[in-house]
């Protein structure tokens, strides 16, 4: 009989149960390919392009996008130079809106979705300046609320928020 390695022990207890649908939280594109007011990566963040310039190919190769791009999260300008003929990373960007029930007192949003759950792990953003002040001061004058949520790279953040006026 063969002895148990601790790998193979691992893997045998390894509990694949709770996992995500698989999907990448970036996908590759060809630096050339992408334009303004698309996304890409810089820096392992997730980011708008706010502007692309190409600089012609030189002595040494390849021509070059210089990217200047805002990180969707936080609102920093970013750079990046990569050849145009080189891959780099895209995020996949969702958005997502939600009907929001309450705000706890430590700032934790508790949203219905459109499943009928809520959900509660959602914390409110700091980003823009005086943006949770705002959310907080319309939702306790008795609006109805609907947020949206932008996903990228694993994180989740409120984004935006409108009144709902249909009445539900």
């Amino acid at each position: 009989m063969a002895e148990t390695s601790a790998t193979d022990e691992a893997l045998n207890n390894y509990d694949f149960t709770s996992s995500d649908a698989g999907a990448s939280h970036t996908f590759p594109m060809d630096a050339g390919q992408i334009r303004k007011g698309g996304y890409i990566v810089i820096k392992g963040r997730p980011c708008k392009v706010a502007n692309v310039s190409t600089s012609k190919t030189g002595k040494h190769g390849h021509a070059k996008a210089n990217f200047t791009a805002i990180d969707i999260f936080t609102g920093k300008k970013l750079e990046d130079i990569v050849p145009t003929s080189h891959a780099t990373s895209v995020p996949n960007v969702a958005r997502v809106d939600y009907q929001l029930l309450d705000i706890s007192d430590d700032g934790f949003l508790s949203l219905l979705t459109e499943s009928g759950d809520t959900k509660d792990d959602l914390k409110l953003p700091g980003f823009p300046e005086g943006f949770d002040e705002q959310l907080r001061t319309e939702f306790d004058a008795g609006k109805t609320l609907i947020v949206t949520v932008v996903s990228a790279m694993g994180h989740d953040q409120v984004m935006a928020y409108k009144e709902d006026t249909t009445g539900n």
